[in-house]
């Protein structure tokens, strides 16, 4: 299945199961949200999980743009990706988990085609306040999927306080057949989709009390879905990324880790900067810039004259499409190229004065100090000129 095909076969689903659909928002939070970015389907959703009526009614599917940083550094594997789209279904106090188990199995199995046996799931156990999620266990034996039981693994919470609740996992064996082992003794057991049962709100001291509204939360990343179900090892050989990978092997040599790196940062830093986020050292500019930094890191580690003005018109067309922006381009490509342009300045300058501070003896966190409150240079830019990287 390409790309359209899996976006209108999982929104059709549930809207033929009376789920109506909302527009996926932008990247940025609403004013006066404490986080930097978007990293959830639900989290545009927080007013409604918490009571408020939406006015689109209790079932609401949705494709959402988010942005997640705490997996920056695994960034470069086959499955992790800082940008990516999340699809997403709600029952607002409707509908209960097992009825949304039941339909995501359907969904995975007729809708697309993946077969049961390569299916697992994990399921809450119970902790010292609550058993074992019973009626999702029960749900999974009735449809003949194997069940792991965890604990942490399957809590969701959005803090140390607020809605929170145990999950179920959907997890999709792609290693040879016959599948082996379970999720947690098997990475070939890949996470696909998860059902957020919000059944309770933890309060400061600890303890849990039932939410008046109990809701149901369910999230399943586009670009792994695609991996799966196109049979490939890695969200970057299905078709979304095609036009990334095919450009960006003519333009530079790169090794497998530096060329995901290299396509996510750049694919995330247009969608990030199309969002209306231009480069800065705090907050969400400094996420963009850091974005940046690494890329042309990367690049430069092989090959100091390689530029970001070398990538085609074709990269950012097809990037603003799949995510739905409607942005100037050409300001795009031009905020990318005035970064690289300072970063490359910056690197010149921070070779001459960390060599002057290395003449003096090995670098001591008061010479890091330095070189960052005086001159600019974030310790890991000066890691990085130690290291020789650029």
């Amino acid at each position: 299945m390409n790309i359209h095909d899996t976006l209108t076969t999982f929104v059709e689903f549930f809207r033929e199961r009376g789920h109506q659909r909302i527009t996926g928002t932008s990247l940025i939070p609403p004013s006066g949200d404490p986080v930097l970015f978007t990293t959830s389907g639900m989290h545009p959703l927080t007013p409604y999980l918490q009571g408020r009526p939406h006015p689109l009614g209790r079932r609401l599917v949705n494709v959402q743009r988010c942005l997640r940083t705490t997996d920056l550094d695994e960034v470069g594997d086959h499955t992790h990706l800082t940008v990516f789209q999340m699809l997403g279904s709600w029952s607002l106090g409707d509908y209960l988990g097992s009825q949304s188990l039941r339909w995501g199995y359907e969904l995975l199995r007729d809708g697309f085609g993946i077969e049961p046996g390569r299916m697992y799931t994990t399921v809450f156990g119970g902790d010292r306040q609550l058993g074992p999620d019973i009626e999702s266990q029960r749900v999974w034996s009735e449809l003949g999927v194997p069940v792991e039981l965890t604990v942490e693994d399957n809590w969701w919470s959005n803090g140390p306080t607020g809605p929170c609740g145990p999950d179920s996992e959907i997890f999709v064996w792609t290693g040879d057949l016959p599948p082996r082992g379970t999720p947690t003794t098997d990475d070939r057991w890949v996470e696909v989709w998860n059902h957020v049962m919000m059944r309770y709100r933890r309060f400061e001291d600890g303890h849990l009390e039932p939410l008046e509204q109990p809701n149901v939360d369910t999230g399943i990343g586009l670009e792994r879905l695609l991996m799966l179900l196109q049979g490939k090892r890695s969200v970057f050989d299905c078709d979304l990324f095609e036009p990334w990978t095919r450009t960006l092997t003519r333009l530079w040599s790169l090794d497998g880790p530096s060329l995901r790196t290299v396509c996510d940062h750049l694919r995330s830093g247009i969608v990030v900067l199309g969002d209306g986020v231009r480069p800065s050292n705090t907050g969400r500019g400094y996420v963009l810039r850091r974005l940046l930094r690494r890329t042309l890191t990367t690049l430069w580690h092989d090959d100091p004259t390689r530029t970001l003005g070398d990538l085609p018109p074709e990269l950012y067309e097809h990037t603003v499409d799949l995510f739905g922006q409607d942005i100037d381009l050409p300001h795009v490509r031009d905020q990318l190229c005035v970064e690289e342009r300072r970063f490359r300045h910056l690197v010149e300058r921070g070779r001459v004065l960390v060599d002057r501070q290395l003449s003096r003896g090995p670098l001591t966190d008061d010479d890091f100090r330095y070189l960052h409150d005086t001159h600019g240079l974030p310790r890991d830019l000066v890691l990085t000129l130690l290291t020789g990287q650029v």
